[in-house]
């Protein structure tokens, strides 16, 4: 099969990339290994988007300006949660040259809406703060998002617009032809004239990268918390407790707040670093607890193989949601110079509806009752999501075909009985709308069968 533009990797970079490209009138193909796209992203479904101001590194800073912008419009357009909310970062350091060097920096860079400001103006900010501090940086255009949700929007405007994602595929060779490349998965041949490849730190045969970014991944130990009474806290919290180590709060929800940390020492000694930043935490307050693998290399676009139709994009950083679109547009440059390509005239830049009950009002929520009365089925009480939610995040383009993908795509099972009730209803649901049996459902891949067999037969579960 013959394609224009081959794009490796299902992530919300290749995402991104797909939905550029599938404005012009080119045959573009999307080759995933996995089960579904996005899997880079945590399945806490919340993420942080950076103005820049924080990062150590000018090239990612300037990436994450202009992607916060680009970020903020495309979750408008695609009616993802976009929460602008403003940052606070505290530094132990009392010397203050920490501070003064994060100032210094964001200010040559051209940040824009952040100050340093002192403890009286600190605790009108964020009158709940539990942390002692004289001096702080206030950004007030950090935001959080649902990155999952902008990711599969990509991916869905994608496909509508012609562009064929290849689930359950993956890359095994990479050979140079005549005008372009003879591309091997596990399953098919493929020829196109340009590979874009979006897996990080993954080179094919003679297509090695000419920069090379060397992996130096870390952990942060992530803790999913209920909200007490008495917490407050509005802006997502830094605490950056030397050059190496921090703690971040990001509000996830109504309910519940995230604490990441950063620190190399045994994570059950330091169990009561999160009260430094919430009040009264303890063992009934922990929804979740999980570690999380993350990167500080800059993230960079190989165009050094261009002109024989070779592009990648190189390094992984803990930012790579914040920057994607901006690279995406920056291949969509490349690429549309390179190719000589022209835009469509029948390009569809929507997502097709969808109805997220937990953030509609009373009225809007029974005018779809009386149009589907499958949204009148409440299969979550958590998170307060219906049956027909479930439905529709199976039947959309690109849909959930595993138990995680109607999680990811609803947000159905990551309450507080974390899915022990309703996930045999998402079973029974996923059998139903696939045409398969319940033992054939699996989580999250080919290995992952949750019901291995039947006790008794009966016909139905």
């Amino acid at each position: 099969m013959d394609y224009d533009v081959l794009i490796l990797g299902g992530g919300i970079i290749g995402c991104a990339v797909a939905y550029e490209l599938s404005k012009y009138n080119i045959n573009i193909a999307l080759i995933e290994k996995g089960y579904d796209v996005a899997n880079d992203i945590s399945f806490a479904n919340t993420a942080v988007v950076y103005d820049g101001s924080e990062s150590s590194s000018s090239k990612m800073a300037l990436l994450e300006k202009r992607g916060i912008d680009i970020i903020r419009k495309h979750c408008k357009k695609f009616n993802v949660r976009y929460n602008k909310i403003g940052s606070l970062r505290l530094f132990l350091d009392e010397s203050g040259e920490l501070l003064n060097k994060v100032y210094s920096d964001s200010m040559d860079r051209g940040i824009d809406g952040f100050r340093i400001i002192d403890s009286d103006e600190l605790y009108n900010v964020e009158p709940s703060l539990n942390l002692k501090a004289n001096k702080a940086i206030y950004s007030e255009n950090t935001s959080i998002i649902s990155p999952y949700n902008l990711a599969v929007s990509y991916a869905e405007i994608a496909v509508d617009n012609g562009v064929n994602f290849r689930l359950e595929e993956e890359v095994i060779d990479i050979k140079t032809i005549s005008k372009g490349f003879r591309v091997t998965t596990n399953k098919n041949k493929f020829t196109c004239k340009l590979v874009i490849n979006t897996i990080p730190n993954e080179s094919f045969n003679d297509m090695c990268s000419n920069v090379t970014s060397e992996m130096k991944n870390k952990k942060v130990r992530c803790i999913i918390v209920k909200k007490s009474i008495g917490d407050n806290l509005k802006n997502i919290i830094i605490e950056d407790i030397d050059e190496e180590n921090s703690m971040i709060k990001v509000p996830i929800s109504e309910n519940e707040n995230l604490i990441g940390i950063k620190i190399s020492d045994n994570f059950s000694a330091k169990l009561e670093l999160p009260e430094r930043i919430l009040k009264n935490i303890n063992k009934e307050s922990i929804v979740n607890i999980f570690t999380e693998v993350y990167s500080e290399n800059d993230m960079l676009i190989d165009d050094s193989n261009l002109e024989a139709g070779y592009i990648k994009v190189v390094g992984n950083h803990y930012a790579k949601i914040s920057v994607a679109p901006a690279i995406a547009q920056d291949i969509e440059k490349k690429v549309k110079v390179s190719m000589n390509i022209t835009k469509k005239k029948d390009y569809i830049d929507k997502k097709r509806e969808t109805y997220i009950f937990r953030e509609m009002t009373k009225d809007q929520i029974n005018r779809i009752i009386s149009l589907d009365k499958r949204y009148g089925n409440i299969i979550c009480n958590c998170n307060n999501i219906s049956e027909g939610e479930i439905i529709d995040s199976i039947r959309r383009p690109l849909g959930a075909r595993t138990v995680e993908g109607v999680k990811r795509r609803t947000g159905i099972g990551l309450g507080n009985c974390n899915g022990s009730s309703c996930n045999i209803k998402i079973i029974k649901i996923l059998a139903r709308e696939m045409d398969k049996g319940v033992l054939d459902i699996v989580d999250d891949s080919m290995d992952s069968q949750i019901l291995v067999g039947r006790i008794k037969e009966f016909n139905e579960i």
